[in-house]
């Protein structure tokens, strides 16, 4: 029955264009992945090197996490279907 349910809410989701935020929240994203996101927004980033969780900064429907790459780092607030809140560090 929890198979059925769950395949259920699953198709609906993906009915609604959410399925991949869905699919996604349960492996946790590349650094390739994080760095790709960011150079949509316009950001440089080499050769990304490491994406950590910050799970204190993070809320429900916003996960925070440092992108390291070659050439800088990272604070990105990432929310479903928004483009992500980035923080460039001082390294």
């Amino acid at each position: 029955m929890t198979k059925i349910l769950y395949v259920a809410i699953l198709g609906l989701a993906c009915a609604a264009g959410i399925g991949p935020v869905i699919a996604q929240s349960a492996d946790e994203p590349t650094p390739d992945l994080l760095a790709s996101q960011i150079r949509d927004q316009g950001f440089t980033c080499d050769k990304p090197k490491s994406a950590t969780h910050e799970a204190k900064q993070s809320k429900p429907n916003e996960t925070v996490w440092i992108l390291t790459c070659e050439n800088d780092t990272y604070r990105m607030t990432v929310v479903p279907d928004l483009a992500a809140k980035v923080e460039k560090l001082k390294k």
